[in-house]
């Protein structure tokens, strides 16, 4: 089969490569849909992920597709399925896990090969992490459902609720994400981002403002305050640089969260006014991953139509071109995401 595989810092190739035999408990998944994601663009960038991928191996996570061959032993799935995988699965079993945060497992698995023809399933993610879709449902819509889970999650531990006043820093789809579900919630959503298609999105979305940091001079914490003279209630920061998560502190309220949801390159450190924080008891936190339990309300969120595929999804690509498409997204990342048709 033909497969993406990645080599290294900024090296994809396109290769043929064997179907593995499936192990006790494995199912074969015809790839239907696969997306491009920021988390892999930082891999392709870096050229590996600590905890997810060591190359060579095959890449790419969000993906839908059928059941095209099982091992024997798996019940309750049939060849021809239509299915949605998340790409990771925890054991169940740890201390995390036990404590209620899978997303925590100390032996998450991680799944890796979205940019390909097929993909084998192994076997724990088939009992906890594989969904069957509706018979209405797009794959392509159901590639999202990993991404959104991760969003669910967060808006479940900042405890939004109706009437937050929710500043989100970022325009990605991530970012965008979250202003569809915070607008949900019945907050009055603020995106500070870049790019006029992106912060028009936002605004589709449900955002009530947007600030385009970009016209403003780039200062993300000037532009906002030019904008609007009150804090928030909530800011959520879907960047992921040192010096935006400083500025997400400096821009909520006395008693108010804050959401560091952008992952900061390894290493990297922030610093932050102690006394604002202790006396204005400002909440802290960060949101990684997703569960089992917000996989599925994902999925659901997508079925009901909460989440509107064509928001976030603006271009395609064909799998032999995936090569030249990191490269320009690693020169200039302004697209959305873009599905990859991995057979042509």
């Amino acid at each position: 089969m033909k497969a993406a595989v990645l080599y290294g810092k900024e090296t994809i190739r396109i290769e043929d490569i064997p179907e593995p035999p499936l192990k006790p408990g494995e199912v074969r998944v015809r790839i239907e849909a696969a997306l491009t994601c920021g988390t892999d663009l930082k891999v392709y960038r870096r050229g590996y992920h600590a905890r997810m991928i060591t190359p060579p191996a095959v890449f790419g996570h969000e993906l839908a597709g059928v059941i095209a061959e099982k091992d024997g032993t798996v019940q309750g799935w049939n060849v021809g399925d239509r299915v949605v995988v998340a790409n990771s699965a925890p054991c169940g079993q740890c201390a995390m896990c036990n404590a209620g945060q899978p997303n925590l497992c100390d032996d998450l698995q991680f799944l890796n090969g979205a940019y390909a023809e097929s993909i084998v399933v192994p076997e724990r993610f088939v009992r906890k992490n594989m969904l069957r879709l509706g018979e209405k449902t797009a794959f392509v819509d159901a590639a999202l459902a990993e991404p959104l889970a991760c969003v669910v999650l967060a808006i479940e531990e900042t405890g939004l609720k109706n009437g937050d006043r929710v500043l989100v820093i970022g325009s990605g789809p991530i970012g965008l994400m979250f202003v569809s579900l915070a607008s949900r919630h019945g907050c009055e959503v603020t995106v500070a981002g870049r790019g006029e298609r992106r912060l028009a999105a936002a605004q589709r979305l449900g955002a009530a403002k947007t600030i385009d940091v970009a016209a403003a001079g780039s200062d993300v914490s000037e532009a906002v305050k030019a904008a609007r003279a009150e804090p928030f209630d909530v800011v959520i920061e879907a960047v992921g640089k040192p010096d935006v998560w400083e500025t997400a502190a400096k821009l909520v309220r006395k008693g108010g969260r804050v959401n560091f949801f952008g992952g900061c390159p390894s290493g990297t450190k922030v610093c932050f006014d102690t006394g604002w924080l202790h006396y204005s008891s400002v909440r802290l936190m960060a949101s990684f991953h997703h569960t089992p339990v917000t996989f599925r309300q994902a999925l659901n969120y997508i079925e009901k139509g909460v989440v509107r595929t064509s928001e976030f999804i603006d271009g395609e690509c064909p799998l032999s071109e995936l090569p030249l498409l990191f490269q320009r997204m690693a020169a200039n990342n302004r697209a959305f995401k873009t599905l990859v048709r991995v057979r042509e």
